[in-house]
């Protein structure tokens, strides 16, 4: 001992160092300079509140969903018990998601060994990268990407390995695919319905990069969360293409199909072996949660209300997004038209914009409307859609209305100035 002692309240060395949460932070672009920093959504929905702005930003839907689901979670907390679910989650859940996934995707799956429940879709993705990507792996991912796609490969100490996607169809090219694998590649991770352009893959594209996969001996994880928000084609599955049987995982949740974002109940499904692989990791994150939405969501999801609302809302979202597209072309600019999920994006290249970041802002203050910037799930320099902004239509009519009507109000202000 050299007799010296610490500075009250000073931070463990490692804190300075290459630590973990640096890694992750910096990977979804939340690393400054003192530390990490609020994510952009966070942001925004400040300054949309703080300027009395529409918010079009943030996916959550301004209504909940349908009342028999949510009556049968009130019923569930009150009866109880609302103790720990089973870490791999309710056995009648398990069986409601297994034979709505056959009924719907035509895939089978025994919901004992083959499908587990998770506190979101997003500690689905967390756990199976976790599980397989050792540090130094790659893993390749459309860009742009899901925010937390790029924060767990960097927390699993992995590289990550973004091919870009291209307007207007926003499909990824399966060539680029092809090269952006090496020998050092674990796993692809796709997203379709894809966030934040709402493109849908074919199966045709799906089977080609089942195929590259199979062949360079690599698992791919599906990020599904939209599939029940399909306005233009139809959403597979890609555990329903041939080959994927034994190296596919998919995730998908609860909250953006029934409106219900805050439950965070969502699954992994797969092959057993690699299902049980990623609940090796799962039962050290959660363990388990929400027995009573888990329950309610077990008798609800093989109902034929549930079908009627699915089917209702996928109506609703088209109407909303249809109700976008034409304010935003009414202001002068020219969106891209998505197939599916929640927003559209658009370029404000034509009006001048550099820096959809900066627009964003100044929308925000300006014009009382609040977007977000495709740049932040991109590349930390904001990549080939720097110039792009996100906007939001699982909102109201009267809300979309009231920012379209803001817009146009603003636009000859916001162009180029």
């Amino acid at each position: 001992m050299d007799g010296t002692q610490p500075t009250p309240g000073a931070a463990p060395h490692d804190v300075d160092v290459d630590a973990p949460w640096r890694r992750t932070a910096a990977a979804a672009g939340l690393l400054g300079d003192a530390g990490p920093v609020p994510t952009v959504f966070e942001t925004m929905t400040g300054l949309a509140v703080e300027h009395g702005a529409v918010n079009l930003g943030q996916g959550f839907p301004d209504a909940d969903g349908p009342d028999a689901l949510l009556r049968l979670a009130a019923d569930a907390v009150l009866v109880g018990p609302n103790q720990y679910a089973p870490g791999t989650g309710d056995p009648a859940l398990r069986q409601a998601v297994a034979e709505h996934r056959r009924r719907h995707w035509g895939v089978t799956e025994d919901p004992a060994t083959q499908v587990m429940i998770t506190t979101g879709a997003t500690e689905g993705i967390a756990a199976t990268v976790l599980a397989f990507v050792r540090p130094g792996d790659e893993v390749v991912t459309v860009e742009p990407f899901y925010d937390s796609h790029a924060a767990t490969i960097a927390l699993a100490g992995g590289r990550h390995v973004n091919v870009p996607v291209e307007a207007p169809d926003f499909l990824p090219d399966p060539a680029r695919v092809a090269d952006a694998i090496t020998d050092r590649t674990r796993l692809l991770i796709v997203n379709t319905p894809h966030n934040p352009t709402g493109a849908v893959y074919p199966r045709e594209l799906l089977e080609e990069l089942v195929a590259l996969c199979r062949s360079r001996g690599v698992l791919i994880l599906a990020d599904e969360v939209y599939d029940h928000l399909v306005y233009e084609g139809e959403h597979v599955s890609l555990r329903s293409v041939a080959g994927a049987e034994d190296i596919a995982l998919t995730v998908s949740s609860a909250g953006k199909a029934f409106a219900v974002t805050g439950w965070k109940v969502g699954w992994l499904t797969g092959p057993a072996e690699l299902v049980g692989a990623a609940r090796a990791v799962k039962q050290f994150l959660t363990y388990s949660s929400g027995p009573a939405f888990q329950r309610a969501l077990g008798a609800y999801l093989p109902t034929d209300d549930a079908e009627r609302h699915l089917a209702g809302q996928r109506e609703r979202y088209r109407d909303a997004r249809d109700r976008l597209v034409a304010g935003l072309r009414e202001a002068g600019l020219d969106p891209v038209v998505p197939a599916a999920g929640y927003f559209v994006v658009v370029d404000l290249a034509p009006w001048g914009v550099t820096d959809a970041a900066e627009a964003a802002v100044r929308w925000t203050r300006e014009a009382g409307v609040t977007g977000i910037p495709v740049g932040a799930l991109c590349r930390p320099d904001g990549g080939h859609l720097r110039s792009w902004l996100r906007l939001a239509f699982c909102k109201s009519p009267d809300a979309i209305d009231e920012a379209m009507r803001r817009l146009a109000e603003a636009a000859p202000r916001l162009r180029a100035a």
